[in-house]
């Protein structure tokens, strides 16, 4: 089991690190590399140790120290927050943590737990009670050809926008049946009562309108297509990515890369807005259904601005919102000036209390 979390990463980094211009020694070396970890661990093994390997390095591990970020060093935080101080996980720039922050991190580990579980149980099933093959494709055979994977990834994440769409939209905020109607209400309770988006808050929920939400959305379009190991690993890393980016609750670095501002802003518009829209995780049937969220007007807008002036203005393509333009300078001094603060203003406890003693 442990050589398999330390053979994991080193073939992933190949895609992720490497050049498009592979090299015959870069091929052979990782030819080799997965082909150990095929010869010595079963296609089961390498499936779940793969899945929470991927969920380690690009969920859990980055939300853990945005959220160390968010509680230890408030006054730095609170400079990126979209909400402000209210966007802090304890909507306070003091430390300290309620029962309800514990609930949030260990019901969120409890669900991400549970579906990597369920698609575990999916894969014994499979193989060993109806003897078929394996869900995902593990075999000696790699794709090579990035317009091979790049054709997949597509596919598998057009699916799960789908999928998470029509199941958020008319499961979990549909009162008109019975069955939708407490699940609806088990949502409303556990996700809508958040007061915004923050680190770790991608997998919180209650666990039967997670699975709904989350697990099936993200699992089934990976079963159905029969991705391979390293293509879903790749697609894996993807939705990790956004889920840790666009839940953190920033406004800013490193929340415009690859579009990921504008769905962290749907996250907290739907999560504020109940019920009205952005159902889904990239908005793109929310667009083409119109149901998508506008920005609400009236609101202090802070923007990170590349140019050097600095000013307040009346957008009126937003509803009029009223923006406040910054240079990525000025953020910088800000929070430089906020960790400089929380340093010094922790080195006088420290005295404080060793001259005490």
């Amino acid at each position: 089991m442990a050589s398999s979390f330390l053979a994991f990463p080193v073939v992933l980094s190949f895609f992720v690190y490497s050049s498009p211009s592979f090299t015959t020694l870069n091929l052979i070396f990782f030819y080799m590399t997965w082909t150990t970890l095929i010869l010595s661990h079963s296609p089961f093994k390498v499936e779940v140790v793969g899945t929470i390997t991927v969920r380690l390095l690009f969920y859990v591990l980055p939300s853990a120290l945005f959220y160390l970020f968010d509680i230890l060093v408030p006054s730095a935080a609170v400079l990126l927050k979209a909400h402000g101080e209210q966007g802090l996980p304890t909507r306070s720039k003091r430390f300290r943590i309620r029962a309800k922050d514990f609930k949030v991190i260990g019901w969120s580990l409890f669900n991400i737990s549970m579906s990597i579980i369920v698609q575990g149980i999916i894969e014994s099933v499979r193989i060993g009670y109806f003897k078929t093959r394996s869900a995902l494709k593990v075999s000696f055979s790699i794709p090579f050809l990035p317009w091979s994977i790049g054709l997949h990834l597509l596919y598998v994440l057009l699916l799960r926008e789908t999928l998470a769409y029509c199941i958020h939209r008319f499961v979990l905020h549909n009162t008109k049946y019975r069955i939708t109607r407490y699940l609806t209400r088990l949502h409303e309770t556990w996700y809508h009562e958040l007061h915004a988006p923050y680190p770790t808050t991608a997998h919180y929920d209650h666990p039967l309108p997670y699975l709904l939400r989350n697990t099936i959305p993200t699992l089934i379009p990976a079963v159905l297509c029969r991705l391979h190991m390293i293509t879903y690993a790749i697609y894996l890393t993807i939705v990790s990515l956004e889920e840790t980016l666009a839940y953190s609750g920033y406004s800013t670095m490193p929340m415009d890369f690859l579009l990921l501002g504008g769905i962290a802003r749907r996250v907290d518009r739907h999560l504020i807005s109940w019920p009205e829209g952005n159902y889904g995780p990239w908005g793109i049937l929310d667009w083409i259904l119109q149901t998508t969220i506008p920005d609400e007007g009236g609101e202090v807008v802070e923007v990170v601005s590349s140019k050097g002036d600095r000013a307040i203005w009346d957008d009126e393509r937003s509803g009029g919102s009223r923006r406040y333009s910054m240079t990525e300078d000025e953020l910088q001094a800000k929070v430089h000036k906020a960790l400089d603060q929380h340093a010094k203003k922790t080195q006088r406890k420290h005295k404080k209390k060793m001259s005490s003693h």
